[in-house]
């Protein structure tokens, strides 16, 4: 907190003491104090003199906030915060305490911050999460996807009303027409409403996979928490390069423990039928058609298609 002394030390030299007296007489007339000794008559000058640090980081706070320069570049001594003051009798005397009060931009954060800690994502981009999302806007960019989005709409309504449920989406469409965009409304939509979410970027992911065959312990903490999560999405899936033990060990092993439990999304620019063709090829082994079949019978029964339609929207 900043004393009057540390503001006069700030102010050129102009008189000496005079200053403090300057200031004092400027807090005292502020509307604010005005108003406090409008509520509480008995507070007379000695009192507020005394507690006249108090009395100036509350105007002085309260002026910052009126020209809010924004949450980053707060210059109150509590981001976010405004000081307040609060008036009591205690044995006869007034005593005067402050408290801190927190601003709209502030809790709006803070609330922001609750639903991001809620999405766990990998090698995803997670601007994607301080998205405000408007799905008016949405359709409104691109009247296209509009379905799509309705679809996505649908299905958050009804998970809040029914609870967690066990079928999925797969969010079928060309390049750029915002796939990952909408998984990210559908995770920040539904982590309002306390679930937990993981969305995993496939083609990096299938990558460190293989990386963390030596790593046992951390690839089966990661395996564990793709398991768990309330809400898993796989982005873009169908463009990794897999190799037979990713897919039957890695990506197997999570659908096996999700299916009937818990919701499964996906993104991707293949149709079911080209996943499945994706799934049953390997560098290592080639076509083995039986393995793709049952990896996308933990996929297929599980999930309803959303076609998301539109022009490409990147580099737009």
């Amino acid at each position: 907190m900043e004393s009057i002394g540390e503001a006069l030390r700030r102010m050129p030299p102009i008189g000496g003491a005079g200053n403090a007296e300057q200031i004092a007489n400027q807090v005292l007339n502020d509307p604010l104090v005005i108003k406090l000794r409008s509520r509480y008559p008995e507070l007379d000058e000695p009192v507020l003199k005394l507690n006249m640090n108090r009395l100036y980081q509350m105007t002085k706070e309260y002026r910052a906030c009126k020209a809010c320069p924004g949450l980053a570049l707060c210059p109150n001594d509590m981001q976010g915060h405004a000081t307040g003051i609060n008036c009591v009798k205690l044995n006869g005397r007034w005593q005067l305490n402050d408290y801190k009060t927190a601003c709209s931009k502030w809790t709006a954060n803070e609330q922001q911050q609750q639903i991001r800690r809620k999405i766990t994502s990998f090698y995803v981009d997670e601007t994607v999460f301080g998205e405000q999302y408007d799905e008016s806007e949405m359709i409104k960019l691109d009247a296209g996807r509009a379905i799509a989005v309705n679809q996505l709409q649908n299905y958050v309504h009804t998970t809040k009303s029914q609870g967690l449920q066990k079928q999925g989406l797969y969010l079928k469409g060309d390049f750029g027409t915002g796939k990952t965009y909408m998984a990210g409304y559908l995770l920040q939509r539904l982590a309002k409403e306390g679930f937990s979410g993981v969305i995993v970027y496939m083609p990096e992911f299938v990558e460190d996979a293989k990386a963390l065959m030596f790593e046992p312990q951390k690839l089966k903490e990661t395996i564990t928490l793709m398991k768990d999560a309330d809400l898993l999405v796989f982005d873009d899936i169908g463009a990794e390069n897999l190799t037979p033990w990713v897919r039957d060990h890695v990506l197997g092993a999570i659908l096996n423990h999700r299916m009937n439990r818990k919701p499964t999304f996906y993104t991707s620019n293949h149709d079911l039928d080209d996943l499945e063709k994706h799934f049953s090829f390997t560098h290592k082994e080639g076509e083995e058609m039986h393995k793709g079949q049952r990896l996308m019978d933990r996929v297929r029964p599980f999930v309803d298609v959303v076609h998301v339609r539109g022009r490409n929207h990147r580099g737009s």
